[in-house]
């Protein structure tokens, strides 16, 4: 059970706080500030905790479908005034030649391609350069030094195997682009949460660990996302909304102005404003009803404070992704070796 998760059902009067801001101007950078302040601030949000990583959404490399990074840039800036040691970390999915080579996509699990395609991600999208004019380090979640971390009531797997550094962070940060997911229906701020899995453990493009989690009944990937997220420490999730992206996404959707920033101290209770911003009924998002059922608080939208904007006065129904079962794709999806 992951930190906040365990919070809740010490105490059921307890609200989870989600904010919704406006991003004005285009000033994404007041937009964040704003939407942690409405949650008590960076100082209380991240009391106790010293150690934290931000992990935007980074499944290839492109700046169309991936977390901007002036999010992450003004979030590390709140944590550093805050007097916090930050890092970004990151596993993508795919990015082309290295495994994905005339459209055909492969799973690998080789270091030395998941090193490479890693670096180029985080240059191509601006994350090295800010990393290093922030003076914070920049890791590649898929290669280095693995532990093992047990599951209490694993779904997918008994444990999961993750990079040194995550055992060793005191908060994960997850700052997720808000898109639509032909696998998963939604892909927020628990789904992002997948890119923790390492590439030379469970194969990028998550091939091989979405296989084993469809053997044990996965919907949605639901398993590997609650997984995921029970075993690292998580709390404070910030959506980047600025664009957003309707219909087949991860990547193959049709990006749409939203101009929002929305956080949460809780990343179910965040997924769930997300979700219903997006139009979507709780019951269409498998790893939330998987949540719920394992016991994850919140349960209902009356359980969640929201503050600054309502969500009647900024949703907008999204196209809906038409939805894929793993079974249906992983013959031809990710299915050849590298």
């Amino acid at each position: 059970m992951n930190l906040f998760s365990v919070s809740s059902l010490k105490n059921d009067k307890r609200k989870e706080i989600v904010s919704i801001v406006k991003i004005s101007n285009g000033n994404i950078a007041a937009a964040v500030e704003e939407a942690v302040d409405l949650l008590g601030g960076i100082r209380k949000v991240t009391k106790g905790i010293n150690r934290i990583m931000l992990k935007p959404n980074l499944v290839a490399d492109s700046p169309a479908v991936t977390t901007k990074p002036e999010v992450v840039r003004t979030l590390a800036q709140l944590m550093q005034k805050a007097g916090k040691y930050v890092s970004i970390g990151e596993g993508s999915a795919a990015a082309s030649s290295f495994n994905v080579i005339n459209d055909e996509i492969f799973r690998t699990n080789k270091k030395e391609i998941l090193d490479k395609m890693q670096q180029h991600v985080f240059d191509t999208l601006g994350y090295t350069g800010m990393a290093g004019s922030l003076n914070i380090p920049i890791i590649n979640l898929h290669s280095g030094e693995m532990v093992e971390v047990p599951l209490r009531n694993g779904f997918a797997a008994k444990s999961v195997r993750i990079h040194k550094s995550l055992a060793e962070t005191d908060l994960i940060c997850s700052v997720p682009m808000m898109k639509t997911h032909v696998l998963a229906t939604v892909t927020l701020a628990m789904k992002n949460l997948t890119g923790l899995y390492p590439g030379t453990e469970y194969y990028a493009v998550r091939s091989w660990l979405h296989d084993r989690a469809a053997e044990r009944g996965s919907t949605g990937v639901a398993y590997e996302v609650i997984d995921i997220n029970n075993a690292v420490k998580t709390g404070l999730s910030v959506i980047d909304a600025s664009s957003a992206m309707e219909g087949d996404g991860p990547t193959g959707g049709t990006l749409v102005d939203m101009g929002l920033i929305i956080a949460g101290t809780s990343p179910l209770a965040t997924d769930m404003v997300g979700a219903t911003l997006m139009g979507f009924e709780l019951s269409e998002i498998p790893a939330i009803m998987l949540a719920h059922k394992s016991g994850m608080l919140p349960l209902s939208m009356t359980d969640i404070e929201i503050r600054g904007l309502k969500p009647d006065q900024c949703s907008r129904s999204f196209v809906k992704p038409n939805i894929t079962k793993w079974t249906d794709i992983n013959s031809f999806w990710g299915a050849k070796v590298l």
